[in-house]
């Protein structure tokens, strides 16, 4: 896959959490202008490959802010961050109007957890500036039954929107939703069987840090993000993105090892 002017291939790469919102559930990954130099920095040393920021909380009950709060939130940050730093730069956004505006800023992905349909000006977008897009799936309500022939009808459709819009194919990941519309035991299933969503013959991301589906609190749930990241290593994906960049990229390279 293509992100900015980065190839990635045969290894799992870490995006790493940038959250620019004052209520992101884990509290430690809130960032704003200020830290965002520094926070950034340490991810980079620490083995992050893309940086993911998030204007907008995706946390269970969310409140939702509106596309100008969200460029708000992360104009200043993604300008200073592709000023300083040579790395891909992903923004968390559903809103056509923030992709705009972080696109044209130098944003090199964007991170849809609507998988491009809640805003149907958001693919053509995408195209237009020639950028990356990672696919999610999610759903207005509970997944019920067999949740892959669900999960992939969505994935397939929203590619060929992606596809009919230009985009390139090169420049598409997709992501199954953990966490969103599936309750705990169906997201353990998606995990464990996440190599089904290899079946569209794209790249994978997959999202589980310090999840609620792991229990307990939230700051007690690094050890199981960490069994996922490793068992996402031994699948084949290619992206994890997590909050904690140096545990989970020695999480990946003991998989690996193991391989």
């Amino acid at each position: 896959m293509i992100i900015g002017n980065k190839e990635f291939k045969n290894y799992t790469y870490i995006m790493a959490i940038v959250n620019l919102t004052p209520d992101s559930f884990f509290a430690p990954s809130r960032k704003d202008v200020y830290t965002v130099l520094k926070t950034v920095e340490r991810a980079v040393k620490e083995g992050a490959a893309v940086i993911d920021l998030g204007a907008q909380s995706t946390r269970p009950n969310y409140t939702e802010v509106s596309a100008d709060e969200e460029i708000s939130r992360f104009e200043k940050p993604l300008e200073q961050i592709k000023r300083n730093f040579d790395i891909p730069v992903s923004v968390d956004t559903y809103f056509a109007k923030s992709a705009e505006a972080a696109l044209s800023i130098g944003a090199d992905m964007i991170n849809d957890i609507w998988g491009l349909t809640h805003d149907k000006a958001m693919a053509e977008t995408v195209a237009r500036h020639n950028a990356a897009v990672c696919i999610m799936h999610n759903a207005k309500a509970p997944l019920q039954g067999d949740i892959f022939p669900q999960i992939n009808g969505f994935l397939k459709n929203s590619i060929n929107t992606a596809l009919n819009a230009g985009i390139d194919r090169k420049k598409i990941c997709l992501d199954g939703g953990i966490g969103f519309a599936k309750s705990r035991e169906q997201n353990f299933e998606l995990l464990n069987g996440y190599e089904k969503l290899s079946v569209h013959g794209y790249p994978l991301l997959i999202g589980t840090s310090r999840k609620s589906m792991f229990g307990g609190n939230v700051e007690d749930r690094l050890e199981p993000t960490l069994q996922s990241t490793r068992l996402a290593a031994k699948k084949g994906v290619l992206f994890v993105r997590v909050h904690d960049i140096k545990e989970n990229a020695l999480a990946i390279e003991e998989a690996y090892n193991e391989n």
